[in-house]
C-alpha cells in the first residue's frame, strides 16, 4: 500500500505534517509492506532532503499513492479523484465555509477520513494536536500578561524552536504573586499545565485558592463541577453535566473574583452554560486581566473572546462596559489571546507527538483488517456519498442548512 504526505496549501501556511522523517522510518520498520511518498514543500518544518536521507521518495505524482495523509483542508482544485484522504476538513459541525468541499469530495469519489473523528470505541479522539495547543496557549498566555503589565517581553512562540525552548524563556522571567485559573483536564488543559508546572508554578486547591492569598504565584486547575453548578441544588457526578448541560449554571464568578489571569483549555459542548457572560464580566468585583482563551468559542463561552487572533497579531484587547475591542494595555482592558492555530507555532514538536499516535492508533488498522473499527468509524465518505454515521451532513451537503 502506498502513503503519501500531501503539501500543505491552505493559507495561511501550516508546517506541520502527519508523519515526521522518523515516523516514516518507524512505519516502514513496523510495516515492511507500506511505501511513502513525499510530495515535495518548501513551507513543511521537515525538509525534503530530510525525507529523502531517510530513503523516502520525494515525488510530485501523488496519484501513484492509495491514501494521502494531510493536516489542514485541501483546496477543491487539488482534490485527486478515486483517493483515500485523511485531513481535518471542518465539516462535521456544518461549517458554512467548507460545504463545497465535502460537495467536491463526495463529487470526485474520494474517501474522506477526518482526524476529527478517529476515534476507539467509546468514541474518545485517538489523534490530536491539542496537548501542543495548551503548551503554547499558556506561554502566549503568559506572554501577554508580561507585555500587559511591561513586565518582561517574551520572544514569540514560533521564533522559538521547540517545547523546552518555550520552558527555557519562562525560567527566566519572574510572575509577580497572581493567580491564574485554568479550565479543562483534557489534552488541551493539561498541555497548559505541563508549562505551569514546567516554570515552577505553585497548583493549588479549590478552597485554598479561593480563600487564601499567596506571596507567589499560584494556579488552580478545575474541571466542570467546579465551574458549573446545578440549578436545583443537587451534587451528581460529572456525567449529569454532560447529559443534562441545560440544567446547570455558570459557577465561575467566585474565580472570577479573585483570579488574574485565566487559561481556557476546557471542551465546550452545546447546550452548556456560558463560563462568563458580558455582564459578568462588567462586574465591579470581576478581578481577570488577562484571558489566554484556547478554545476559542467566537462570542461564546468566554465572553471577552470576540473574534480570534492570529500568529502575526496574537492580542487584542476587550473592554468590558463598552463591549467593543480596544488596545489590549488600556487601564481597563482585558488582554485576549486566542489564536486559533496554536499547534502551528511548535510545528516540529507538534507533527512529531502527532505521528506517535497516528501510527499508534491508525496505521496498523491497514493491516489489521481494521479489527477495531478506527476507519469505519472515521470514515465521512464512501463511493460518492455520506456513510451512515455522517448521513446527517446530507442537508448541508445539499444546501438545505
Amino acid at each position: 500500500m502506498k502513503f503519501g504526505l500531501i503539501k500543505e496549501r491552505k493559507s495561511p501556511p501550516d508546517r506541520r505534517v502527519v508523519l515526521s522523517p522518523k515516523a516514516c522510518q518507524a512505519v516502514k520498520k513496523q510495516f515492511s509492506e507500506a511505501e511513502l511518498i513525499v510530495e515535495p514543500s518548501g513551507i513543511r518544518i521537515f525538509k525534503d532532503a530530510e525525507y529523502q536521507k531517510m530513503g523516502f521518495e520525494v515525488s510530485v505524482n501523488m496519484a501513484q499513492c492509495d491514501v494521502l495523509f494531510g493536516v489542514k483542508e485541501v483546496p477543491i482544485e487539488n482534490l485527486i479523484p478515486n483517493k483515500k484522504y485523511f485531513f481535518f476538513s471542518h465539516t462535521i459541525k456544518k461549517q458554512p465555509y467548507n460545504r463545497k468541499l465535502l460537495q467536491a469530495v463526495l463529487e470526485r469519489n474520494i474517501e474522506l477520513f477526518d482526524h476529527e473523528v478517529i476515534t476507539n470505541k467509546k468514541g474518545q479522539r485517538l489523534v490530536a494536536f491539542g496537548r501542543y495547543a495548551g503548551i503554547v496557549g499558556a506561554y502566549n498566555g503568559i506572554r501577554a500578561y508580561g507585555l500587559k503589565f511591561n513586565l518582561f517581553e517574551l520572544p514569540k512562540a514560533e521564533n522559538l524552536p521547540n517545547q523546552q525552548a518555550l520552558i527555557d524563556a519562562l525560567l527566566r522571567i519572574k510572575l509577580p504573586a497572581i493567580k491564574i485559573i485554568l479550565t479543562g483536564k483534557g489534552r488541551v488543559g493539561n498541555g497548559a499545565k505541563e508549562m505551569l508546572d514546567a516554570m515552577d508554578v505553585r497548583e493549588v486547591q479549590v478552597d485554598d485558592y479561593l480563600n487564601q492569598e499567596f506571596e507567589e504565584p499560584v494556579y488552580c486547575q478545575i474541571d466542570v463541577l467546579d465551574y458549573n453548578k446545578r440549578k436545583d441544588g443537587t451534587f451528581p457526578a460529572v456525567q449529569d453535566f454532560y447529559d443534562n448541560p441545560s440544567e446547570y449554571e455558570s459557577n465561575f464568578k467566585r474565580f472570577a473574583k479573585v483570579s488574574d489571569f485565566y487559561i481556557a483549555g476546557h471542551f465546550y459542548g452545546d447546550g452548556a452554560p456560558y463560563i462568563f457572560t458580558r455582564e459578568d464580566a462588567k462586574s465591579t468585583d470581576f478581578n481577570i486581566k488577562v484571558v489566554a482563551d484556547i478554545s476559542c468559542d467566537i462570542d461564546g463561552p468566554v465572553a471577552s473572546t470576540i473574534r480570534p487572533s492570529t500568529i502575526a497579531d496574537p492580542i487584542y484587547g476587550y473592554d468590558a462596559i463598552s463591549e467593543k475591542e480596544v488596545d489590549f494595555k488600556d487601564q481597563n482592558a482585558i488582554a485576549v489571546m486566542a489564536v486559533d492555530n496554536l499547534p502551528c507555532e511548535l510545528p516540529a514538536d507538534a507533527s512529531e507527538g502527532f505521528g506517535e499516535s497516528f501510527i499508534k492508533h491508525v496505521i496498523p488498522a491497514f493491516f489489521n483488517n481494521d479489527k477495531d473499527g478506527v476507519l469505519q468509524r472515521a470514515r465521512m465518505t464512501y463511493q460518492g456519498k455520506l456513510t451512515e454515521r455522517y448521513s446527517y451532513l446530507q442537508d448541508y451537503v445539499d444546501g438545505k442548512e
